[in-house]
């Protein structure tokens, strides 16, 4: 698998991961059956697409970029869509955790085995 596809197969993780996150908000605690199942299948395709990566790379390293990038991505959608008001210290914790994920990718040498 190239290393292109790794990283696709990661991003769609995060994708996923983020819409079901989304809809699960919306399910109202599992009452409205469309947002529900909606959570349900991109669940179950976050953690198929994440499969792929962890073939290759550490785990511990693997979750960091999958939960550091959904945090962020799932904040900069409820941002925009529910309007949710960031103050500095959010925006700055969101910069640090992009920056992390940035410093793992590019330094560290065990990214890729």
């Amino acid at each position: 698998m190239s290393l292109v596809t790794i990283y696709l197969c990661l991003a769609g993780a995060i994708v996923a991961e983020t819409i079901a996150t989304i809809a699960l908000a919306q399910s109202e605690s599992l009452t409205k059956l469309v947002p529900s199942i909606i959570s349900v299948i991109c669940f179950v395709a976050a953690f198929w697409l994440l499969a792929f990566p962890l073939r290759v790379m550490p785990a511990g390293l693997v979750y960091a970029i999958w939960s550091g990038l959904g945090i962020v991505l799932i904040t900069a959608v409820a941002w925009v869509w529910y309007k949710q008001v960031l103050d500095a210290p959010a925006l700055i914790g969101l910069a640090f955790i992009t920056v992390g994920v940035v410093i793992i990718n590019v330094f560290s040498k065990s990214v890729i085995e």
